[in-house]
């Protein structure tokens, strides 16, 4: 028999074997899938996912293009998809989807049968894989488990799917650098544990020798959920929470509970997802410092790969680490995805520690698949999953979660919210005030912080509090400013509270992102109750002012905004359960809230999530990842996008800002990294992120208005340059713009 290839030669000059290259893929597969009880299937997938290459077209058509950067061009996935449609059901659409995504059942199915000619195909293909037969007369593949639940049959599909991709990456990957596909050994979770829990003590002692103590009763309290935790990490896997107030030390609370869980319970890694960027960077540097470096992954849009260490590129790939540190956003867009790149981390979820900070803000409108989801994941696939906030949601009152059990890390949540309460909130709201009115009582705070829920409302506070814009100690921060502008008015506002110095910063709820910033004094005007708390925990954050030392005015302006109708739903919802004398902290009254929002907003019935979870049912994976089709019964291709899963709702549009601030030699840097870029015929990954800090994103209906489009000039994609006056305070402000031209 002639030789059969998978892959044309290396920089070696040695070709890829197919018998060598499905072997091994089969291998890494069933390795990946072992923890979910999928092995069989995934090693089946393994083995036929390239089986279409020993055709003689095939064949043919590598050594015709060897050594030139072009495809062979002659179609492979269609043959082991179709060999396997009968022991591997659905899960054949893996097969099929290998190179371009899952897709949906009717592909698999209205594929023809085997033809004549390819039953020479199939001896070549046997007779250099024999271990395949078995698996065409094996019976099903399916685990028994995945059959008696659809939503576990879809996930387990994307796990398995996940396995097959990571495995074909790494086999093939390792021929073309002429080596051996390398997988990281299982972490040894008891060191580990071990490791956090001393570093934590070495960390604690630093921070009381350099003076920074926060209150004694703030100290104990964090202590007490610290061996709350550890103690909680005992209990068998499943679901739990962890309800403690900000300023609890939950972030590391949460670190140990998943070591020590994961040590106890053989869990092979610890997820840490968190939904804003800037968190993710504050909590990974935090694990870092606990962990080392060589341990934790950060993985977020914002990593230089280019300059990480190098075993950070491939772990990024497909999560081959023990302790990771990423986005809600690339978590779950990533297992309700469809393509390889996302899919490739997937399995590394299952016999997990997943740890979902802040956990009120995962969007409303996607909770019961992504909830859902997350009960497949802790029922049949040996996660542990842990929701942790100080404004816990009551997602046990929606249908998804009815009767799911839920076990609390903190055993006395009331007593410790009692024990760290920090603030006493006042209510201003009869008569209502106008912005104007709150930044002048703001103005008479020495150190005060206003929370607004628009930029609008933003710039007319901060113009209020400083119209001729000479007051220093006047600070302004927005989604309108770039990162580099809004790092320097973070840096600044620290520096004076530091320094006892009289401080107003006036600011869109981006404060409330997990930004470590403490202030004696906070306004923040009507919004949801989390919204309130988030804010409310940027007030005595440490507690030296002692107890309901704090101050948080909640206000109720009559010329506010709202960013959006389920925004002013919530902000309806927190006056209903706390209008004018009770604290949003409350539990009980928070439960109540959440349970409000989820009525009014009418989650058990929301279109999206029903889209989505219509698509899952049908193991439609196109529909849930793109939108169902427009004209299903027809023969339209458009999709409705507004019915896919999705984490970021928000369209926008990145334009590149001249910003230098206080630095003079950054002025034009922006403009210059734009035009590089711009004029670049290969433009990479790390061309992109140089330019992120001078990044203000816009929404792009405004983008589409001619006198703001006449100021943007394409970069590249959807980047653009921002050619119009950009605020040294407040950033791009386009409420005065009228048409204008510029070239």
């Amino acid at each position: 028999m002639n030789q059969l290839w998978a892959h044309s030669r290396n920089d070696k000059g040695e070709r890829h074997t197919l018998r060598d290259h499905l072997i091994s893929t089969g291998e890494l597969a069933a390795r990946f899938a072992e923890p979910f009880g999928a092995a069989p299937l995934a090693r089946a997938l393994g083995l036929f996912h390239d089986a279409g290459k020993a055709s003689c077209s095939w064949q043919k058509a590598l050594l015709a293009v060897e050594g030139q950067d072009r495809r062979t061009g002659v179609p492979h996935k269609e043959f082991g998809a179709v060999a396997l449609r009968g022991p591997a059901h659905v899960a054949a659409l893996a097969v099929l989807g290998h190179h371009g995504g899952l897709t949906r059942p009717s592909d698999l199915s209205d594929l023809p049968d085997l033809p004549a000619e390819d039953s020479e195909t199939l001896r070549r293909f046997l007779d250099a894989v024999p271990e395949a037969k078995d698996f065409l007369s094996g019976g099903n593949l399916i685990p028994e488990n995945w059959r008696r639940c659809q939503s576990t049959a879809e996930v387990g599909i994307r796990l398995v799917f996940s396995a097959l991709v990571d495995a074909d990456r790494l086999d093939t990957g390792a021929h073309r650098a002429g080596t051996e596909p390398t997988v990281r050994p299982a972490p040894d979770m008891e060191q580990l544990w071990k490791r956090y829990d001393q570093e934590r003590v070495n960390v604690l002692a630093k921070r009381a020798a350099s003076g920074k103590r926060a209150d004694p009763v703030v100290d104990a309290a964090r202590e007490q959920v610290y061996q709350d935790a550890v103690r909680a990490a005992e209990r068998p896997g499943g679901l739990f929470r962890m309800a403690a107030p900000t300023g609890s030390a939950k972030t590391m609370a949460a670190g140990a509970f998943a070591l020590r869980h994961a040590a106890l319970h053989g869990k092979s890694r610890v997820i840490v997802a968190v939904p804003f960027t800037t968190i993710t960077e504050q909590n990974a540097g935090q694990y870092r410092e606990l962990l080392g470096a060589d341990v934790v992954l950060e993985h977020h849009s914002s990593v230089d790969l280019d300059t990480a260490p190098r075993w950070y590129r491939p772990a990024a790939e497909n999560w081959d680490a023990d302790f990771i540190v990423t986005t809600t956003v690339q978590l779950f867009d990533s297992l309700f995805g469809r393509k390889p790149e996302r899919s490739r981390k997937l399995h590394r979820l299952a016999n997990s520690v997943i740890v979902l900070d802040e956990v009120q803000a995962l969007p409303l409108s996607l909770l019961t698949p992504i909830l859902d989801v997350l009960r497949v994941l802790a029922e049949e696939f040996g996660t542990t999953v842990v929701l942790s906030s100080a404004t816990q949601p009551a997602f046990q009152s929606l249908p998804v979660w009815k009767d799911f059990p839920v076990t609390d890390i903190v055993p006395d949540p009331t007593r410790l919210f009692d024990d760290l309460r920090r603030v006493r909130y006042e209510w201003w709201c009869d008569p209502r005030p106008t912005l104007a009115e709150v930044a002048e009582a703001a103005l008479d705070e020495r150190q005060c912080l206003v929370v607004v829920n628009t930029t609008g409302n933003a710039r007319t506070v901060y113009r209020h509090a400083n119209p001729d814009e000479t007051s220093p100690h006047v600070l302004h921060l927005s989604a309108r400013m770039c990162g580099a502008h809004r790092q320097q008015v973070l840096h600044d506002a620290n520096r004076r509270l530091n320094a006892d110095e009289p401080i107003l910063l006036v600011s869109t709820q981006l404060i409330e992102a997990g930004v470590d910033i403490d202030f004696p004094v906070v306004y923040r005007v009507l919004a949801g109750a989390d919204a309130v708390q988030q804010a409310a925990g940027r007030a005595n954050r440490e507690g030296v002012l002692g107890r309901e030392g704090g101050r948080v005015v909640i206000v109720v302006p009559e010329d506010g905004g709202y960013p959006g109708a389920e925004y002013r739903a919530l902000a309806e919802q927190t006056s209903v359960h706390f209008w004018a004398g009770q604290d949003p902290d409350r539990l009980d009254a928070l439960d109540r809230y959440y349970r409000g929002v989820y009525s009014a907003l009418n989650l058990a019935d929301n279109r999206r999530a029903n889209a989505v979870q219509r698509g899952r049912a049908a193991f439609d994976y196109q529909s849930v990842a793109e939108g169902p089709l427009l004209d299903a019964g027809g023969a339209g291709t458009a999709r409705d996008r507004e019915l896919a899963f999705r984490m970021i709702d928000e369209d926008t549009v990145p334009v590149v800002v001249d910003f230098h601030g206080k630095n003079k030699d950054h002025k034009g840097e922006g403009p210059r990294l734009a035009e590089r870029l711009r004029s670049s015929t290969n433009p990479t990954p790390r061309d992109f992120r140089g330019v992120q800090p001078y990044v203000v994103p816009l929404p792009r209906a405004l983008l589409n208005r001619p006198d703001i489009r006449a100021i943007c000039r394409p970069v590249v994609g959807d980047l653009h340059e921002w050619a119009g006056d950009y605020h040294e305070a407040y950033g791009i402000d386009t409420t005065d713009i009228v048409q204008e031209e510029v070239w």
